[in-house]
């Protein structure tokens, strides 16, 4: 367990965190040139998306233009927004094609389910997460967690591609664990010390035949170097009683406290996103949440995101 404060750039909270100005990083106009220059090459000799390799259409100087990203999102703020990208000159699927090619300048895309989806849409289907549904297919608000918790692997960056956004509401808001570590050190320490401990997460249909529904993981990690946190409480509830565990005072009495920090205004920072606009986060210590949306009754112009999960390609220590 981590006993001391950090108050470095991760620890931010609403009224100390940078300008909301530098959370957008442009793509410079070298890169986007190449981009386009692969989108037209597309035209002319289509590919499946998911074959293609940053590798072998962006110069190795693009991931350079990339570090002010990964700096934000490792040793920043957490999360960082790349813009830029001219929305009126390609097709939904050519801007996933710039996403997906973006994406792997900060790490490898990795599978979000058993099936070995790389590049998952995000769209409410109208399906219920009580029912055994994922939040991503619905229009519910999901409460701020973490990705993948129920992984054994855990996803070092989210990126979310911005198609369309929703008719109301569908926000994004996150939260610095290190601020949220910090206060509930100084705040609640017995309740935090609960969360080092194991609980049973629902796995989500997220494992194959002969293993476990559950997985069980502390919902807070310290490796002595960083925080590692892991968390959706709806995944923690539902895995606790197929477990044959449900939750103890203590337990429900530490996520209690635990999502009533979260709440906190200050620490929570908010924005929309975009068309075209792509939003990367660290999953491993910054919370996010997407507000409860309304959508748009014409499908053509129903909210849809595209989202990465990608595994770092760097040892950041």
């Amino acid at each position: 367990m981590l006993t001391s404060l950090i108050n470095d750039a991760r620890a931010w909270r609403a009224s100390t965190i940078d300008d909301r100005s530098s959370w957008y990083y442009s793509l410079p106009e070298r890169c986007l040139s190449a981009l386009d220059r692969t989108i037209q090459e597309l035209r002319r000799e289509p590919r499946p998306l998911t074959e293609l390799r940053a590798a072998q259409y962006l110069d190795s100087a693009y991931a350079e233009d990339l570090q002010p990203v990964l700096k934000a999102l490792e040793q920043g703020r957490g999360f960082a927004i790349v813009c830029g990208v001219p929305r009126e000159r390609y097709s939904a699927p050519e801007l996933q094609v710039i996403y997906w090619l973006v994406g792997q300048l900060l790490g490898r895309p990795v599978e979000q389910n058993v099936q070995g989806t790389l590049l998952y849409d995000v769209l409410d289907e109208g399906k219920n997460v009580r029912y055994g549904a994922r939040f991503s297919v619905t229009n519910a608000e999901t409460g701020f967690h973490t990705d993948n918790s129920f992984g054994e692997t855990v996803v070092d960056y989210v990126g979310l591609l911005c198609l369309n956004p929703a008719k109301r509401g569908g926000l994004n808001q996150v939260v610095s664990g290190y601020t949220l570590h910090n206060e509930l050190l100084a705040r609640h320490a017995d309740e935090l010390a609960i969360l080092y401990e194991p609980f049973h997460i629902d796995r989500r249909g997220g494992f194959r035949p002969g293993d476990s529904p559950t997985i069980a993981f502390p919902v807070l990690h310290w490796d002595g170097r960083e925080l590692l946190w892991r968390y959706l409480r709806y995944w923690i509830e539902v895995g606790q009683e197929k477990a044959g565990q449900p939750l103890t005072a203590a337990q429900k009495r530490s996520l209690d406290i635990l999502d009533g920090v979260l709440r906190e205004p200050d620490l929570q920072v908010e924005f929309g996103l975009q068309p075209g606009d792509m939003f990367f986060t660290n999953n491993r210590w910054v919370f996010h949440n997407r507000s409860a949306f309304e959508d748009h009754a014409e499908p053509a112009r129903r909210r849809h995101y595209a989202r990465l999960w990608l595994q770092r390609n760097f040892k950041p220590y």
